[in-house]
């Protein structure tokens, strides 16, 4: 009986082998290694970026603060004065946060003995009890250039004395005055330290979206400039499949000479074959005629010399035949592969088989997937397969099953089945040696499998022998499968 080819099952036909576009991003990906450079650089760039921002505005605001700082005691210096008695008066001022308690923002008028030490003369209601002071090296610096304004930050009454300040300080000499005066403003930095930190993380947030979007657009910009050559690497892959013969896609200026380079190769490979193949061809019509004349001469002598010469010669045409085989497998497995429908010669194999063992009844039951290609040259997988369905029809009962599915990506397994005896442990691995025959009332040479295993270890496959359920010798072959 001949079974059709089965339909391919949705989960087997979606078993690729890595001939897909979507980049890699491994530790060795080009695409991995452009981004992550961008990457870095973009961090690097948008972080001294942030910092940067964040200084000129905390200058910018800390410019302002002072400018109203020094504006006030330039004010309490133009309005000062000093009464008959040399007492200092304090001008009139508007700021209503200056008359509350602690509010923040505080003035002084104090003169500066020679003792060191500032004696306050009129200060802000803000300030209560409390007074300004100024650092040693500040006073050192105003006494250094009088007239000009110092700038300085210290703590306040507030908050337990721990209210930041922002002060500026004028010293100035005043008619009618022995001492010089020191004018002082002052007022709470907080909510300047309040919006350098908002202003901080709101910039940061702004270049962490700006970060995520450059970073996303250098990987769009590096997959889609690289596309030409993900599309290089399916048609690379496709050659190999055996789709293909050449490369014939249009690639970027950069890509051009490597595709060219790629084909010259393909060619090259392909030139090299077609030589093995002439010299295999030649060198076995070359050892073919001298091995018949010898046989025909032996077989027209009946002595016993004629008897050992036919049976050497013989097996030195089996010999021949046999590595001129496998030579011609190995030259083809290093070509650009080419497909052979598995359903079309096993259909041919099963036909044939049954027609010659047709007296003794064999049935030949063959299912393969539709589409199931073997990726290597029709003859050598009509010779692998032929020798298995041939061993197996030659000591079956009645019954051979063969099976070809895909297996893993890239391989497809054929196996072949038999309800004969079988063979033990040991028998399989003898009968893998060329030449050995565990019948020897059996016509052959003995080459059968020992040629299918050569065969696939050529094309990189394996051959593996056990027990079937049918009762006989169950074969599995592994052998590289072409792509769809």
């Amino acid at each position: 009986m001949l079974n059709k080819p089965l339909a391919a099952s949705s989960s087997r036909s979606s078993d690729r082998q890595g001939t897909g576009a979507r980049p890699d991003f491994g530790r060795r990906s080009l695409v991995g290694r452009l981004v992550a450079l961008a990457a870095v650089w973009s961090i690097l760039l948008l972080v001294g970026m942030g910092v940067a921002l964040t200084l000129l505005f905390d200058h910018a605001a800390l410019s302002r603060f002072d400018t109203d700082l020094a504006d006030l005691a330039n004010g309490l210096y133009a309005g000062a004065g000093v009464e008959a008695d040399g007492a200092v008066t304090a001008p009139s001022l508007t700021d209503e946060r200056a008359t509350r308690a602690y509010s923040g923002k505080y003035w002084q008028i104090a003169d500066y003995p020679a003792d060191g030490r500032l004696h306050a003369l009129a200060r802000s209601r803000s300030l209560w009890d409390q007074v300004l002071n100024a650092p040693h090296k500040v006073m050192v610096q105003l006494q250094a250039a009088p007239g000009t304004t110092a700038y300085y930050n210290t703590v306040g009454p507030a908050q337990d004395g721990h209210e930041p300040l922002r002060a500026a300080a004028l010293l100035a000499f005043l008619p009618g005055h022995a001492a010089p005066v020191v004018f002082m403003a002052a007022e709470n930095r907080a909510p300047l330290n309040r919006d350098v930190r908002r202003f901080a993380w709101t910039t940061a947030a702004a270049l962490v979206l700006l970060g995520v979007g450059l970073v996303g657009a250098v990987v769009v910009q590096v997959v889609v400039g690289l596309t030409p050559l993900f599309a290089m690497r399916r048609e690379v892959a496709g050659v190999r499949q055996g789709k293909a013969q050449r490369l014939a896609g249009a690639y970027p200026r950069e890509l051009a000479p490597l595709a060219s380079e790629l084909n010259a190769l393909l060619d090259h490979n392909q030139e090299v074959v077609e030589r093995q193949r002439t010299h295999v061809g030649n060198l076995a019509h070359a050892l073919k005629t001298p091995i018949s004349v010898m046989l025909a001469e032996a077989d027209r002598d009946p002595s016993p010399l004629a008897a050992v010469v036919d049976r050497q010669a013989e097996t030195m045409r089996r010999q021949v035949e046999h590595h001129l085989r496998r030579a011609r497998a190995a030259a083809r497995s290093q070509g650009s592969g080419e497909r052979t429908p598995v359903a079309e010669v096993l259909d041919e194999l099963a036909r044939t088989l049954q027609r010659i063992f047709q007296a003794r009844g064999v049935d030949v039951d063959w299912e393969a997937e539709e589409g199931l290609a073997f990726l290597g040259e029709r003859q050598d997988l009509q010779e692998i397969a032929g020798n298995l369905l041939e061993n197996a029809c030659r000591f079956c009962r009645g019954r051979v099953r063969v099976n070809a599915e895909p297996a893993a990506p890239g391989r497809l397994q054929l196996t072949v089945e038999d309800d004969g005896p079988g063979l033990d442990e040991a028998q399989s691995a003898e009968v893998l040696k060329r030449g050995a025959r565990l019948d020897e009332s059996a016509p052959g040479s003995g080459l059968g499998l020992s040629i299918v295993d050569e065969l696939a270890r050529a094309y990189g496959g394996s051959l593996t022998l056990s027990r079937s359920s049918l009762g006989g010798l169950r074969v599995d072959l592994d052998l590289p499968r072409a792509e769809a």
